[in-house]
């Protein structure tokens, strides 16, 4: 009874073990084969206004294309898409009439796909002009009532551009891929921003570049050099165009392995005696859940110093934290403007230099909602401390808090501090609430004072 007994225990020992080892052979076998996507699981894709030709971010065969003289292959896709800006403002600047106002902005563009390096993109913006936006103006009296700027010039471009590759456009001059002609070209009607907005932030530039790809330097990753040429829609530093001055520039970018060096040379030509020439550095470091930045930019005044260019420094430094276990961020911002520094060019709606700053400094770009601090770089120094709290399991909720600081360093007396809060809610997969507000102290005038619900529909 006893050997039976421990015959039929040894044979479930052993068959239980050889199922074991067959079924952790099986398990290995499954680990070496790449899981399958489950697109049962991806989010629907955001589908833009107009589609004509291949789907915007869908799966599928590709359409046929046709072959130019050149032996470049095109396949034309037309994607129209854009965004609608609806919001509610007040804003007291505590030296001027209280402006409340109800404004509508509205970004259309139609984006041309030649082929993936190819194409050609119009950008209209109908319910502004000139820094005037379609809305109803409640404050101060003598402006109150509905104002409208949709008219004949709404639908002139203000983007209109072509950008492309000499080698992807003449891939017969070189079959093999010897020569290397990854040459980019860009012309027209284009954004153009350098150094994070310090140096330039213009939306609507003509300009002519010419982009030098895919150098590989030693010790880095990636070198890419730009020529800039602009010769019509040139803002100036107090954000205003002037007629006849160009814009001559060199942008470089470098990719390391633990940094991405920036650095711009520029040159405005004009015929108010107002030339100036610009230069910027950055360094951008990713070093674990700590992000730098660190920035200077010059500004000199080759003839005479007036509100379109002056001679001053401004060093800019960022710094980024995402605690443990979140997906928040905090950051302290700095800077340090010497002197009268100016932007080689800022468009209409761009603010002053430090908006980069944060929530305390910056435009809004929607109407005569001011930034909540001064955000021009002459002669002042301050900073911002804010954090950015994500709410959700899908963080589709946001509340950001920031406090900021700026004083005059050379005696005016206009340092200020200010205290402001942004909640941000999507709803749907194109709409997201804006609710901001702020509250400041200025020395040199009364207390100051915002708030505003905007409305953003993206499609």
């Amino acid at each position: 009874m006893t050997l039976r007994f421990l015959v039929i225990a040894f044979a479930i020992l052993t068959g239980s073990a050889g199922r074991s080892a067959e079924s952790n052979h099986d398990a290995a076998a499954q680990a070496d084969e790449p899981p399958k996507l489950k697109f049962s699981d991806f989010p629907r894709r955001p589908r833009p206004l107009i589609e004509l030709g291949d789907k915007f971010l869908s799966e599928g065969n590709l359409r046929k294309g046709f072959t130019l003289p050149t032996g470049a292959v095109w396949t034309p896709n037309l994607w129209v898409y854009g965004n609608f800006r609806s919001a509610v403002q007040s804003f007291d600047s505590g030296a001027a009439p209280r402006s409340s106002e109800w404004v509508n902005r509205l970004d259309l563009f139609g984006n041309l796909e030649l082929s993936p390096t190819e194409r050609v993109v119009i950008g209209i913006r109908p319910f502004d002009h000139k820094g005037d936006f379609t809305g109803f103006n409640f404050e101060p009296a003598t402006r109150r009532g509905f104002e409208e700027n949709f008219n004949a010039t709404s639908f002139q471009p203000r983007t209109l551009f072509f950008e492309g590759e000499f080698g992807e456009i003449f891939p017969g001059l070189d079959d093999g891929d010897r020569l290397s002609l990854d040459y980019g070209i860009s012309v027209g009607r284009q954004p153009l921003r350098l150094q994070d907005g310090l140096l330039l932030d213009d939306d609507a530039l003509d300009l002519l570049a010419f982009t030098r790809n895919a150098i590989l330097p030693r010790g880095g990753s990636h070198l890419r050099v730009s020529t800039l040429f602009g010769w019509n829609e040139v803002d100036r530093g107090n954000n205003a165009e002037e007629q006849g001055s160009y814009l001559l520039g060199l942008d470089s970018f470098l990719d390391l392995k633990r940094s991405t060096i920036e650095w711009d040379l520029l040159y405005v030509l004009s015929r108010n005696q107002s030339d100036g020439f610009y230069a910027g550095l950055g360094a951008i470091q990713r070093l674990g859940k700590l992000n730098t930045t660190f920035r200077v930019a010059q500004s000199v005044a080759i003839e005479q110093e007036n509100a379109r260019v002056g001679t001053g420094t401004l060093l800019f430094s960022e710094f980024s934290y995402t605690p443990s276990h979140t997906h928040d961020i905090a950051y302290l911002n700095g800077f340090w403007g010497i002197n009268e520094f100016t932007s080689a060019g800022r468009d209409p709606f761009a603010g002053g230099p430090l908006g980069r700053a944060g929530l305390t400094f910056a435009a809004v770009g929607l109407g005569r909602y001011g930034s909540p601090l001064n955000n021009r770089a002459a002669n002042t120094a301050g900073g911002a401390l804010g954090y950015q709290l994500f709410l959700g399991e899908r963080r589709r909720r946001q509340v950001v808090a920031e406090i900021g600081v700026v004083t005059s360093t050379n005696g005016d007396a206009n340092a200020a501090q200010a205290v402001a809060a942004r909640y941000q809610q999507a709803f749907g997969r194109r709409t997201v609430l804006v609710l901001d507000a702020f509250g400041a102290l200025r020395e040199d005038s009364r207390e100051s004072y915002g708030g505003r619900l905007e409305f953003l529909i993206k499609f």
